[in-house]
């Protein structure tokens, strides 16, 4: 399935420092391969229909949902915010 980056992924993504950006394109990677790889904790976020995040690490996720074919990455940040406003 193809990645597809909104522009508020990407602005969140340049706003990260240099060793998180990095485990986010290992995490990304691994969502493109298998989106039930374990270590990305892959679930819906509550309280929404066709929301998901996915794990970065210990402190942040990502945000996405599938789009037909596509996923749709909507946010990356640290778990709260992401999933704050996903």
């Amino acid at each position: 399935m193809p990645l597809i980056f909104t522009k508020r992924f990407k602005k969140a993504y340049q706003q990260l420092p240099r060793p998180i950006q990095n485990k986010v394109k290992k995490a990304l990677r691994l969502l493109d391969e298998n989106q039930r790889y374990p270590s990305l904790q892959v679930k819906r976020i509550q309280g929404t229909d066709k929301l998901y995040e996915g794990r970065i690490d210990q402190k942040y996720r990502f945000s996405f949902e599938f789009d037909g074919e596509d996923i749709l990455l909507r946010n990356v940040d640290n778990h709260d915010k992401c999933l704050k406003n996903p």
